[in-house]
Formats: structure tokens, C-alpha cells, sequence
């Protein structure tokens, strides 16, 4: 599956989409569903609260594991994918579709220090051998 170039991503394997109105949407990507397998569970950050980039923030259970999610930027939590509670496994369906959570940044240029899709695919091979 081609990472989508249009995102960008965190080492954690988050990625982060712009949205028009200026906040951004975070999801976890391909390559981390991949290593989690089925997904059960799925605990977003609670809206409003403040993020530091970095900082655990939400978690992701699956049958083999449990994974926090870190906030690849800093910011407010301004929504939640409610879908995700009774159907986690929308992120093993379509990782690069089923966002977990949005955020409006703090520090919006904290997202161009965010990896590009080639740089991202460059550290998911890495993790792969």
C-alpha cells in the first residue's frame, strides 16, 4: 500500500493531515496497523484537552497488543472519531481513512518538521528487516 505523499508523518507512526479550516486530523498509519494486527480497541484523547507534541495521548489494542498514540503536533483535541468506538477495525480497513483524532495546532509550523511519505516509507523499511 503507497503511503500518501499529500500527509505528513511522526516517527511514532502517526500521520497528519491539513484540513481547510486549519486544524489537522491524526490517524495512525498502514504500516503501524500492519504491525498492531486486528484492532478491538481504540481510547481518543478527550476533546479540549491541550497536547504537547510528542506527548501519549491516545491508545490503540489490539489482539496482540496495546500502542499509545503520541501527538505528532501541539494543540487542542477539537474532535474525536466516535465511529471507532464501536468499530476499531476501521483502522485495519483503511488506516490512511479512519482518523482518530483532530487537533488545532499551537504551532502549526510544528508540522513541517514532520517526515514526508518518502522519508516515512525510508523508516518503516528500516523497522521491516
Amino acid at each position: 500500500m503507497s503511503t500518501p505523499a499529500d500527509l505528513r508523518y511522526a516517527k511514532s507512526h502517526e500521520w497528519v493531515r491539513r484540513e481547510a479550516d486549519g486544524t489537522v486530523t491524526v490517524g495512525i498509519t498502514h504500516h503501524a496497523q500492519e504491525q498492531l494486527g486486528d484492532i478491538v480497541f481504540v481510547q481518543p484523547p478527550e476533546v479540549g484537552r491541550a497536547l504537547k507534541q510528542g506527548e501519549e495521548c491516545a491508545v490503540v489494542e489490539s489482539v496482540k497488543a496495546a500502542a499509545d498514540i503520541y501527538a505528532p503536533v501541539s494543540g487542542e483535541v477539537v474532535a474525536a472519531n466516535a465511529e471507532l468506538a464501536d468499530a476499531p477495525e476501521k483502522i485495519n480497513q483503511d488506516a490512511w481513512g479512519a482518523w482518530i483524532f483532530r487537533v488545532r495546532p499551537a504551532q502549526p509550523a510544528e508540522i513541517d518538521t514532520l517526515l514526508s511519505a518518502a522519508d516515512y516509507d525510508k523508516l518503516a523499511a528500516e523497522e521491516s528487516k
